[in-house]
């Protein structure tokens, strides 16, 4: 059994040879804010965590997350597609499938 009943992992790598990176669409900045979002939800412990990951491997299809324990992976364009997966996948299990790569 997962210890977070839903852990979400953002890719922030950032590439110094200037390729292709979820960086570069300003994932920081999005994890942070899904991370404020989610926080203020005052859901109970080990419900939800959102951490930051190195490459995900996924850079042509960025910028990425991807929620475990499903394993499903999500590109996002702004803070309306990321309040999308927060109501619908993290809060109620439900996969949001425009947005699903």
């Amino acid at each position: 059994m997962s210890y977070y009943k839903r852990h979400v992992f953002f890719c922030t790598n950032q590439r110094d040879d200037g390729a292709e990176c979820c960086q570069n669409f300003g994932a920081q900045k999005m994890r942070d804010y899904v991370k404020g979002k989610v926080k203020a939800l005052n859901l109970p412990e080990h419900s939800v965590r959102i951490n930051s990951a190195g490459c995900l491997d996924r850079c042509s299809e960025g910028p990425v997350l991807v929620v475990y324990p499903e394993g499903v992976w999500y590109t996002y364009i702004d803070e309306k597609d990321a309040d999308e997966i927060i109501s619908e996948h993290i809060l109620h299990g439900r996969i949001v499938k425009r947005l699903l790569i």
